[in-house]
């Protein structure tokens, strides 16, 4: 089983430098532990994602790390001038000797949108143009606006055709699409919901592939000693990556989409997130996986207010007394 990260870039205390120094020293040590991949989420306005230029940030993680695959999860699309993007993509990949992934959305929150001057019910539109564009200028190295004149990128991607693309599901249908465009996929939902993603992807699949495609599904996980130290590390962090994922709604008096509860153990009653000992993690997870029918996991295991001391203590248990559990 593959194991990767997703991450918010969530600050809940720390000056931003020294959040951003801590976050990087801690990817550098996912790329130690053989992780297989760091999936970057996009958001503006809100200490939810303290990444606002992806692109930015993930240059440096090209720099930081050596094996790590890496990439946005997702770049919002209605955000980007099509060309701008497809350069941006073809240098990170270069810089990173071709390790990038990219991920493409419509954007999860129309207030972000709107911060941008974009109508989110423009939102679809904007993304069924752009995509084209851009995989097309990625496979070409040329970028043509319909009517428009071609444009050399002059600096093209070093994977071919193109960086694996991926995509987040929320439905058997996007999971159908995801297939038959050759993407691989993350859900952040319940087991059940995931499962039908991945029984619908997999019918969707017109023959069988020469290596199974990643089918991933997100999880928090806070590994520690103790059932009872993790659990407490886990309550006590949570509510701060809560309040910043309502943030805007609450501020724009609106609705989160793909809502969240709001305690630790109501998240955990969903199954969408597990703190416990090495062995409790592990059974979690297999359960999970198992019921899923995904084949890669990606933790989110900064969040909230942990410490770097905390964070090192559990990825340490993750990776020596939890990953030889799941194969």
């Amino acid at each position: 089983m593959k194991v990767g990260v997703f991450d918010h870039l969530d600050n809940a205390t720390l000056p931003m430098a020294q959040f951003m120094e801590q976050r990087l020293a801690l990817i550098e040590a996912y790329d130690r532990a053989g992780f297989y991949a760091y999936h970057l989420a996009e958001h503006h306005g809100t200490a939810l994602g303290m990444a606002p230029s992806p692109n930015v940030f993930l240059a440096a993680v090209a720099m930081r790390t050596k094996r790590l695959r890496f990439g946005p999860m997702v770049y919002a699309l209605p955000l980007y001038h099509p060309l701008r993007l497809a350069q941006e993509i073809c240098m990170l990949d270069q810089l990173s000797g071709g390790r990038l992934l990219v991920g493409f959305g419509r954007g999860s929150s129309p207030a972000e949108l709107r911060f941008y001057g974009v109508d989110p019910a423009d939102a679809e539109a904007i993304f069924r143009k752009s995509l084209p564009l851009v995989l097309e200028a990625l496979e070409t190295g040329v970028y043509r606006e319909p009517g428009g004149d071609p444009i050399e990128l002059k600096v093209e991607c070093l994977q071919r055709p193109t960086p694996p693309v991926w995509y987040g599901v929320h439905s058997p249908e996007s999971a159908e699409r995801a297939a038959l465009r050759g993407w691989q996929t993350i859900s952040l939902d319940a087991a059940e919901e995931a499962r039908a993603c991945s029984l619908a992807y997999r019918r969707a699949l017109r023959e069988p592939p020469a290596v199974e495609p990643l089918l991933g599904l997100g999880r928090f996980i806070v590994v520690a000693a103790t059932d009872e130290e993790a659990d407490a590390l886990a309550t006590r962090a949570y509510p701060h990556w809560h309040t910043a994922f309502t943030h805007l709604a609450r501020k724009l008096g609106s609705t989160a989409r793909h809502p969240r509860p709001d305690t630790w153990s109501a998240l955990h009653r969903q199954g969408k997130g597990v703190a416990g000992s090495p062995d409790t993690v592990a059974r979690f997870v297999r359960e999970q996986m198992d019921e899923s029918q995904c084949n890669y996991l990606v933790g989110q295991f900064a969040f909230g207010d942990l410490s770097a001391r905390e964070l090192a203590t559990s990825l340490e248990l993750f990776q020596h007394r939890v990953m030889p559990q799941l194969g």
